[in-house]
């Protein structure tokens, strides 16, 4: 665009996920024309609404970040402000050691402040290993290091194995021994490099949040569904009169010698003066590796997770889950199969409120480098589902229906050093005015996060590259909210 405001021009969103679409939006705010092309025959990416046994439920993410402006903003925006709702209940448990266990307080990711916070969850031992913390040197580390290496260096293995993997499991599938503290914990970060204690770094950052008095729910659902803030910002893009064409793959983006863009679409050829690509890494590095070679090679590294979710409906009479909970996470080391299950029509009133006699249920199948289960086919996944939902609450009832969705390289890994591979696909795309990226593989993986990156990424039309240097500086945290953020 060559400087130019997108608010004179085109601009074509290639992807119709969260960020696209958020981007579409913020683009029509500021006057823009715009096309959104999207691959698939829908909208909304990993959000995804669904239904089972009459009842309206999530398939894909449930919950969004509420701490942060950007989901509920945007969510009251195009008119969902009547039907924001926080969790009905935010008491969980682990099943861990053989039982489930409440889930600690006074942590952050799976941090403790002191050892006593962790009483119940660890052994003898492992309590003791937090104390140590005190009387160690300071553990170097350097541009970033593993949350997983980092923790259990000051803490002890068990810390992590117990509460930060299944926490960090839970938004990323991931590996808490590879995935990056500075892109995934910037807060236990920032505490690494500045002070010698884990513990009292945690402890500091406790009293600040106190201090500040934040109030209000940490989370924040939808009525009908976190899937359905897709569809209204959709439905808000086209009454605006922005474009959206599903099952539109793109072919080809080219840099036109006039110094707008060329974008190829099956038999359709759209000139733009700009381009946002809201697509995952593997297909925006096949976009852009004709005119942006080194940032396509870079998109190409990013590697993701696959997982499946399992949704079960139960009579209300046949099921006795722990009351007031809104379900359990399971630390890897106890060798189930199942990473989470979120007792949806507990944590979500409207759940229940629209179907009384209806319980649904959902487990979360799948972390990184686990592909053999995610081979089974969907009545495989339900029955180790109900074979680890009957160890965890004796749940033994014939389901009502279940149904099986899989995220396959749904989830991109945030290793050491991703911060570092973000920056320079930002600098590589620098140097091609009237393009710029968005979405979950560059600043946190949350629903927050990739709406940060949409309006970013407008931004740096316009010529404004604030949000994109605060972005890359400091990632957006995501913290676990059920079965998945």
């Amino acid at each position: 665009m060559s400087g130019s405001p997108p608010a004179e021009g085109r601009v074509v969103v290639i992807g119709a996920g969260i960020a696209g679409l958020a981007a579409a939006h913020r683009l029509l705010q500021r006057g823009a024309r715009v096309t959104v092309l999207e691959a698939s025959d829908r909208v909304g990416g990993k959000l995804l609404p669904g239904e089972i046994a009459g009842a309206r439920v999530d398939l894909g993410a449930e919950s969004m970040l509420a701490r942060r402006p950007e989901a509920v903003g945007l969510a009251r925006e195009v008119g969902l402000s009547e039907r924001l709702r926080p969790p009905a209940t935010a008491t969980a448990f682990l099943w861990t050691r053989g039982a489930l266990r409440p889930m600690p307080k006074g942590h952050v990711m799976g941090v403790p402040g002191t050892a006593s916070a962790l009483a119940g969850v660890l052994s003898d031992e492992g309590l003791a290993r937090i104390e140590r913390d005190a009387e160690l040197p300071p553990t170097e580390v350097g541009d970033d290091v593993a949350v997983g290496e980092y923790v259990a260096a000051r803490l002890g293995r068990e810390v992590v194995d117990r509460l930060v993997e299944p926490l960090l499991g839970g938004v990323y599938a991931g590996d808490a021994y590879r995935i990056s503290m500075r892109s995934a914990v910037p807060q236990l970060f920032q505490i690494a490099k500045t002070h010698t204690s884990l513990t009292e770094g945690v402890r500091e950052i406790q009293a600040k949040t106190s201090a500040g008095g934040q109030s209000g729910p940490v989370f924040m659902g939808i009525t009908g569904g976190i899937g359905t803030l897709p569809l209204a910002v959709a439905d808000s893009v086209r009454a605006r009169g922005g474009e959206i064409l599903t099952g539109t793959p793109v072919t080809e983006l080219r840099r036109e010698a006039s110094g707008g863009w060329r974008v190829v679409a099956g038999d359709r050829v759209l000139r733009a003066d700009a381009v946002i690509v809201a697509v995952p890494a593997p297909a925006a590095a096949g976009l852009l590796r004709p005119e942006a070679p080194e940032a396509a090679a870079e998109l190409a590294g990013v590697e993701y997770a696959s997982m499946a979710l399992v949704t079960l409906a139960y009579r209300r009479s046949d099921t006795a889950l722990p009351d007031g909970s809104s379900g359990f996470l399971v630390p890897p080391v106890d060798g189930r199969t199942i990473k989470a299950s979120t007792f949806a029509s507990q944590k979500w009133g409207w759940i229940a409120e629209e179907n009384p006699d209806v319980v649904v249920l959902r487990t979360s199948v799948g972390r990184y480098g686990e592909t053999e289960i995610l081979q089974r086919d969907d009545a495989g996944l339900v029955e180790v589902s109900r074979h680890d939902l009957k160890a965890a609450t004796g749940l033994d009832a014939t389901p009502l229906e279940t149904r099986v969705t899989r995220w396959i390289d749904g989830l991109p890994q945030y290793p050491v050093g991703h911060h570092a591979r973000v920056a320079r696909v930002r600098e590589h795309l620098a140097k091609l005015p009237g393009l710029a990226v968005c979405g979950a593989q560059y600043d946190g993986v949350g629903i927050p996060a990739c709406i940060a990156s949409a309006y970013a990424a407008v931004d740096q039309l316009d010529g404004d590259l604030g949000g994109v240097q605060e972005l890359t500086a400091n990632p957006v945290q995501s913290l676990h909210g059920g079965a998945g953020e």
